[in-house]
């Protein structure tokens, strides 16, 4: 009877192994998926960040070409630097000089 138990024994063994390695592997697989939603997470919010900084930049850009048109400049032109519109009088057309060869 002896060698039966020994035999009984060896198969519990291989039991308990294949039940500790099942674990095992449940408990990593539940860890990847953990860390795959928490990734998801972080790139849901680094993705909706990059669409807010678009925005910003494209409004930034808006009033880049807002504040910069002649419509804005002029009024700062003639306030501070005391510039104004030439009239056709004040024109003077110099002529190009092209150096001979």
């Amino acid at each position: 009877m002896a060698p039966r138990r020994v035999g009984r024994r060896r198969g519990r063994a291989w039991v308990a192994l294949a039940l500790l390695g099942f674990v095992l592997i449940g408990a990593g697989v539940i860890w990847r998926r953990a860390a795959g939603i928490a990734q998801a997470r972080e790139v849901r919010a680094l993705e909706q960040q990059r669409l807010q900084l678009q925005a910003e930049r494209a409004q930034l850009e808006s009033d880049i070409r807002t504040l910069s048109s002649r419509s804005m400049l002029v009024p700062i032109a003639e306030r501070r630097l005391g510039m104004h519109i030439p009239s056709d009088t004040q024109v003077v057309i110099i002529p190009r000089i092209i150096p001979a060869p």
